[in-house]
């Protein structure tokens, strides 16, 4: 693993106990209700999920489709396993990197990520791996924290930026869209309705 991957790692490690109570207004308010749009355009039988943390799309995994889940921290992948234990489900969970995945060519339905990118260290890398694992004909979905496309806005985020990734690990001045464009997908689509800092994407291979 790269320096920079392990400085990330570290951090998310460091935040792993109280990660879901510092997100949990905008998990409230925000979050788990694009969470719930997200899976809804899952398709398939067999879907990875990049980035699970602690766990906090659990209540919407299908039913009838087997789930692969990764995370390249111990320490939030550890919370995930407890409550994947609590609630029975039957996920296969396992530490990776998502800049370099484990996984043969063309062997994923779907492939998901919600607020990842913002802290893999080379975002494009990351996005080519979700490409080669999907099935030609299958779909990447994300759920994205994005740079705004307003100019003042922007500003500010890149302003910023270099103290939420020292705290968080986390870059508020992605560019998602962009990157999602730099692969070879078919068809990309964002739904209008995700706003501007916020982009659910569906990426179809």
């Amino acid at each position: 693993m790269a320096a920079d991957s392990r400085e990330i790692r570290r951090r998310y490690d460091r935040l792993a106990p109280w990660f879901d109570g510092l997100e949990s207004v905008l998990e409230g308010l925000f979050f788990r209700r694009w969470r719930k749009r997200l899976w809804a355009e899952v398709q398939g039988q067999h879907i990875l999920e990049v980035g699970v943390g602690t766990g906090k799309n659990f209540p919407f995994y299908p039913a009838d489709a087997r789930v692969t889940a990764i995370d390249f921290s111990p320490n939030m992948l550890t919370i995930a396993q407890r409550k994947r234990e609590r609630k029975g489900l039957s996920a296969e969970l396992a530490l990776m990197d998502v800049q370099a995945l484990d996984y043969a060519d063309n062997c994923f339905d779907t492939v998901i990520a919600s607020f990842v990118f913002c802290s893999v260290p080379r975002p494009r890398k990351g996005l080519k791996e979700l490409y080669r694992v999907c099935k030609p004909g299958g779909q990447v979905l994300l759920l994205e924290h994005v740079l705004s496309a307003n100019r003042i806005m922007a500003a500010l985020m890149r302003l910023c930026n270099p103290l939420t990734v020292r705290l968080f690990g986390a870059n508020i001045n992605r560019e998602t869209v962009k990157n999602v464009q730099s692969c070879p997908f078919r068809h990309i689509y964002v739904d209008p309705a995700s706003g501007d800092m916020i982009k659910l994407i569906r990426a179809v291979k």
